[in-house]
């Protein structure tokens, strides 16, 4: 089983509306479209259309957590959420009639140590039967910096693997404690290692020095470039074809979970990479955010390029 972590889980609002966005005047919604969000969600949507055993997981608070759970269970994902006092927040994303999203998103109420500490607690049962665990995104207020160095630490001692999804000291904490795998963009990794990345050889050096320094797998996201991946079998760059995408969002949780996926399946690094990248190729084809047509899958699939780099 794959467990999905969310911590600052979401109900997410798309707005559709006609014209674009102006400020200072009032916009008229013409749809609305209410789902359990957060980015963990977005990565246990795409698990499940792969076709693995997937269970989310994360902290739910008030009216708001209730519907998360809700909308969740209408989407036929079974979770086992955590309960705090804190209301869950929303998430609205507004789309224009020229496909431009403009995204407003509230930070979380804040969650007390108590809380946490049952959570911590609580978490250990829920991973009892996972193999694989992801951990995706932001945190709520009054959760502390090193969270996911700790959460990263007690998987790895329960014999699990593990996949960090996060940014800024969120990030810097939590590779501390070795994932078996991260996906950085270009700017994460550049705040990682201190400098500039500004291309493919950059990329390079700056993901083959955080392999060196204990991070099983290394995965920057390039976006219609693919991604490139630095693990102990060497250097890949995963291409795919040339598509015309329709949505980006949800791209990265993609491939997040599709790595999920390949690790429960016992893929190797190669294939893993390219099972990946045809996965988030799929889901850039779909207007939904976390979805794919496996029909798109099994056509990009074997188009997606593998190239090595001599280190």
């Amino acid at each position: 089983m794959i467990i999905t972590l969310t911590l600052n889980t979401s109900i997410d609002k798309a707005y559709q509306i006609s014209g674009t966005v102006c400020p200072g005047t009032v916009m008229r919604v013409d749809s609305c479209r209410n789902t359990a969000g957060g980015k963990g969600l977005n990565v246990t949507r795409v698990v499940k259309l792969c076709g693995e055993e997937v269970m989310p997981s994360g902290l739910a608070g008030g009216k708001n957590g209730e519907l998360l759970e809700q909308l969740a269970y209408e989407d036929g994902l079974t979770g086992r959420f955590v309960h705090v006092n804190a209301q869950t927040r929303c998430c609205i994303n507004i789309l224009d009639e020229n496909h431009q999203s403009t995204e407003f998103l509230e930070p979380g109420e804040e969650v007390n140590a108590l809380e946490l500490e049952r959570f911590m607690a609580e978490f250990e049962k829920i991973c009892t039967d996972a193999e694989v665990v992801t951990m995706s995104g932001s945190v709520p207020k009054g959760v502390r910096k090193d969270i996911y160095g700790d959460l990263v630490h007690k998987v790895k001692g329960w014999g699990k693997l593990v996949i960090l999804d996060t940014s800024g000291e969120l990030l810097r904490e939590g590779i501390k404690a070795g994932p078996d795998m991260i996906k950085p963009n270009q700017e994460e990794l550049s705040m990682l290692v201190g400098k500039p990345v500004t291309n493919l050889k950059e990329v390079k050096e700056a993901a083959l020095m955080l392999h060196r320094g204990g991070i099983g797998r290394v995965v920057v996201s390039l976006g219609k470039e693919g991604a490139l991946l630095v693990c102990g079998q060497g250097i890949f760059h995963g291409i795919p074809p040339k598509i015309k995408a329709v949505n980006t969002v949800g791209c990265g949780d993609s491939m997040v979970a599709a790595f999920a996926v390949a690790f429960r399946r016992g893929y190797d690094d190669k294939e893993s990479l390219k099972y990946a990248v045809a996965v988030s190729a799929a889901n850039a084809l779909s207007e939904q955010t976390g979805y794919f047509e496996t029909d798109e899958l099994e056509k990009i699939y074997p188009c997606v390029r593998i190239q090595k780099i001599e280190v």
